[in-house]
């Protein structure tokens, strides 16, 4: 389980006399990290979900409440920033890369407490669920994007966040090789294999929209990097 999922959120301190520059820059850290909890989160829930532990994922489900806090206090800053030094070109592109992404964190971090409810509810199954290789699959897949997303937002590469936006495709089909493999497994099962592989199903669109979100931030790192908007674009 990675370290980041108990990581502690605070604000950058304050500094008297600070750039613009440097506060929007202590901003976008300030996000990274809450980014960092935010995928802690869900490889915790996904270990909470291959080995149905309940404990685990009720962790998950208690920091929701930390990253919706944050989220909020986040934007407020940013809100705050805009309106004391009303910032021009990259340190205008930086605050709305931070707040559009901000935005799209808590929303992984609403899906990994999703995910985490799908293996309390599991638990109090009679039956242990046989997991799709679809589904593996796409729990290794997902989580690895959000850490190639990271470090596209740490250095600003551009290539890295097409690469991201490219790789969306393939998190789509493996949802969708998941549904066909569960649909196929639960002919003529228990009412509580029937219910188990429901919940599966839950599990393989959560992670197919955290796929999409990571997309979208994608595509806002290609906007911060260059002030391009390719959220349309043709083949993005």
């Amino acid at each position: 389980m990675a370290e980041a999922f108990s990581a502690h959120m605070s604000p950058e301190p304050s500094q008297v006399g600070s750039t613009i520059l440097e506060q929007v820059t202590a901003m976008k850290r300030r996000m990274i990290r809450q980014g960092t909890v935010a995928i802690g989160m869900l490889e915790a829930s996904l270990d909470a979900l291959w080995s149905i532990d309940a404990e685990v994922a009720q962790h998950v489900r208690e920091q929701d409440e930390q990253v919706d806090t944050e989220e909020v206090q986040i934007e407020e800053d940013c809100f705050e920033l805009m309106a004391l030094h009303q910032p021009v070109a990259k340190d205008f592109r930086i605050l709305a890369f931070v707040l559009k992404v901000n935005h799209d964190i808590e929303r992984v971090a609403d899906h990994a407490s999703s995910i985490a409810k799908i293996a309390m509810k599991l638990s109090e199954l009679p039956v242990v669920p046989k997991f799709p290789t679809g589904l593996r699959e796409l729990g290794e897949r997902v989580p690895a994007a959000c850490h190639a997303l990271l470090r596209a937002m740490l250095d600003e590469d551009t290539e890295a966040a097409r690469q991201i936006v490219m790789d969306d495709k393939l998190i789509d089909e493996l949802d969708k090789g998941s549904f066909k493999e569960l649909t196929a497994k639960l002919a003529n099962k228990s009412e509580e294999e029937v219910a188990a592989g429901l919940l599966l199903f839950r599990v393989g669109r959560e992670l197919e929209r955290v796929g999409d979100l990571m997309k979208n931030m994608a595509e806002d790192v290609v906007y911060l990097s260059t002030g391009e908007i390719v959220r349309h674009a043709k083949g993005s």
